[in-house]
């Protein structure tokens, strides 16, 4: 069976970042998979995370800066990343700012994201 979802609903967050999710558990009360779009403007950075699900990230425009335990890498428009759980990353944007796409999985979770105080 098909199951069509209309829209996103948009999730708050500080920095003027904006998250639409589409699938996950809150637009959709998907558990197994989350799938958001995300605008980050110039200058844009949140704390270090440990999460507990695989994230897959599609980068549309600008370029997304990840911190991780063997350095720092760099993915611009055109390309993607993968992020494993348990990994501590730091996510920032380049200059221009950026817009991508998230899968994670299972779908993302406030509780399971481990981000740092």
């Amino acid at each position: 069976m098909v199951r069509k979802i209309a829209g996103a609903t948009r999730i708050p967050v500080p920095g003027g970042k904006v998250i639409d999710e589409y699938v996950g558990r809150v637009n959709s009360g998907d558990e197994q998979v989350s799938i958001a779009h995300m605008t980050a403007p110039a200058g844009w950075e949140e704390p270090a995370q440990t999460p507990e699900f695989t994230e897959y990230t599609l980068v549309l425009r600008g370029t997304v800066v990840i911190e991780h335990d063997d350095g720092v890498t760099e993915a611009s428009a055109g390309e993607a990343f993968v992020s494993f759980p348990g990994e501590k990353i730091r996510y920032t944007v380049g200059p221009e700012g950026a817009e991508y796409v998230a899968v994670c999985m299972p779908a993302f979770s406030p509780d399971t994201v481990n981000r740092d105080e």
